[in-house]
């Protein structure tokens, strides 16, 4: 019962989000058992274009470091900003979803042929911060009770936060830029006087997610099922 009611939470996370803090957590437990090595997964042009190790313009993104603060702070923040975006300005518009995704890393591997970063996963979950935060403006926040501002602030304090930390605000600004670029280009540009909507999202991206769509309401209603077969007492049924 425990199992099943935890797979039904689960299964009811946004599938975008899902998949994403899924494979982010498989790819760290994959490397804390040993099982692969960072040096197979980080962002590495030469051995991309020269060896054909296309994997690692994906896998860059999956690895947050080994199992620690850093690794959990970033969790909490990608899974929470991610399922709000898609649950909120995102909700019925996966395929754009999906496309902000690819629009997004397609520009931070551009930049990082420029940059020396090997992981861009803490980069992107700056992106979606800073998306998510031009889109709430007005939304109150506190960090760790020290701190009240309001939602577009955030991604500045994450940046003073790794400053304090010792780590290196490229990252942050590598986001910050990214998500600024594709808020700028989405929300703002074709709003302005003889603006138009430049980022348009393919077709194909719509057939694909309407599929993924069609696949995960037959599984939650599957989840469903079993779950009203477990709870019912056969045993007390009228004679």
């Amino acid at each position: 019962m425990a199992y099943q009611s935890l797979r039904l939470e689960y299964l009811q996370i946004p599938p975008v989000s899902r998949a994403y803090t899924t494979a982010c957590v498989l790819t760290t437990a994959a490397v804390q058992l040993e099982l692969i090595t960072p040096f197979q997964l980080y962002f590495n042009p030469e051995l991309i274009f020269k060896h054909f190790q296309i994997w690692r313009l994906i896998t860059n993104f999956l690895f947050f470091g080994p199992v620690g603060f850093n690794f959990l702070f970033n969790m909490i923040f990608l899974y929470r900003y991610c399922r709000m975006l898609e649950e909120g300005s995102f909700r019925g518009r996966t395929a754009d979803f999906v496309f902000m995704f690819l629009f997004g890393g397609f520009l931070m591997t551009l930049f990082g042929l420029f940059v020396s970063l090997v992981f861009l996963g803490q980069a992107f979950t700056i992106m979606l911060v800073y998306v998510w935060s031009r889109r709430n403006p007005y939304v109150r926040m506190n960090f760790f009770g020290l701190l009240n501002f309001q939602a577009p602030f955030l991604p500045w304090v994450l940046m003073g936060f790794s400053l304090l930390l010792g780590n290196s605000i490229i990252v942050d600004l590598l986001g910050i830029a990214v998500g600024h670029i594709y808020f700028f280009l989405e929300d703002v540009f074709p709003n302005q006087p003889g603006g138009i909507r430049i980022l348009k999202t393919p077709s194909i991206l719509f057939r694909f997610c309407i599929c993924g769509k069609n696949i995960r309401e037959v599984t939650l209603r599957s989840s469903d099922c079993s779950l009203l077969a477990q709870d019912f007492n056969w045993l007390n049924l009228p004679k």
